[in-house]
């Protein structure tokens, strides 16, 4: 497992009955989560919540806030700073989970003795695009929704990094990508955090499982020539480690050798076990 239990700002409680319980900094959020089908192990500290996101019947579903929150907060990890608050899609903004990936795409940077170039695909709100800017590299964040964009250029202000060592792209990644091989620019190491399903700027179709071949085949032809690591994460239900594991081995793998890893994401959860959050792969050299 690859298990993010370097917090301080951020905590699992508990989690129970399709449901977790966590500590955002000082503010305590109840929401759903299809992964915890056993009971709470303490009910008792589920009153503790200051929101708490409820599904609806005819999808969706929305926040009842028990006292009065923020517009947004800030929570801490290692050094970086991140924005965050309830969105409407029961998000923060922020993924605790990711912290390991940020780890280890930060070690393989530090460790690199050399400059590093990074495309970091469905950026999202940055939070890996300021880890691996932090460790040293320069990072091309990509991600086709302009607000999310902008929220990743707050969480680099707010981490103090430089704005030379990040570009910002608000563009369709599949479309970016190719047009990057077509220009000859390549990248030492790239992650991409793909969704299940979405769309485009231009209104383009993403469903994983049919367009992630094709995305990470593209990837791979931007790679320098020697090429420091190469990550995919999902969050897809029912797509296992493995399957990311083969994908990464026969893309990456078959081109330029090297090592693959791939396994659960886990968060640490402080009454007990741990919290499945999807799963990872990891290519390095």
């Amino acid at each position: 497992m690859f298990i993010a239990d370097g917090w301080k700002d951020y905590e699992v409680l508990d989690t129970g009955d399709g449901e977790k319980l966590e500590r955002w900094a000082d503010v305590v959020l109840r929401r759903p989560d299809p992964q915890s089908i056993w009971p709470k192990q303490r009910p008792e500290i589920w009153k503790k919540a200051d929101a708490v996101y409820t599904r609806s019947s005819g999808g969706g579903g929305g926040w009842d806030f028990k006292r009065r929150l923020p517009d947004h907060w800030t929570v801490a990890y290692k050094g970086l700073r991140f924005q965050v608050h309830p969105t409407g899609f029961k998000h923060t903004g922020l993924f605790p989970e990711q912290a390991a990936n940020w780890d280890w795409m930060a070690d393989k940077i530090a460790g690199a003795g050399r400059p590093v170039k990074v495309l970091n695909l469905f950026g999202y709100t940055g939070a890996a695009t300021a880890a691996c800017a932090c460790a040293g590299a320069h990072v091309t964040h990509v991600d086709a929704a302009k607000g999310m964009v902008q929220w990743a250029g707050e969480n680099r202000k707010l981490s103090g990094i430089d704005e030379t060592k990040v570009r910002w792209i608000v563009d369709d990644v599949l479309k970016f990508v190719e047009r990057e091989q077509r220009r000859g620019n390549v990248y030492d190491a790239l992650l991409m955090d793909p969704p299940s399903y979405g769309r485009g700027p231009g209104g383009e179709v993403w469903k994983l499982e049919d367009a992630l071949w094709g995305l990470l085949a593209a990837c791979v032809r931007v790679m320098s020539d020697k090429p420091l690591f190469f990550l995919v994460n999902s969050y897809t239900t029912g797509l296992q480690s493995s399957v990311i594991g083969n994908m990464i081995s026969f893309s990456m793998g078959r081109e330029f050798g090297g090592h693959v890893d791939a396994d659960e994401l886990v968060l640490p959860v402080t009454s007990g076990g741990v919290l499945p959050c999807g799963c990872s792969g990891r290519w390095e050299r």
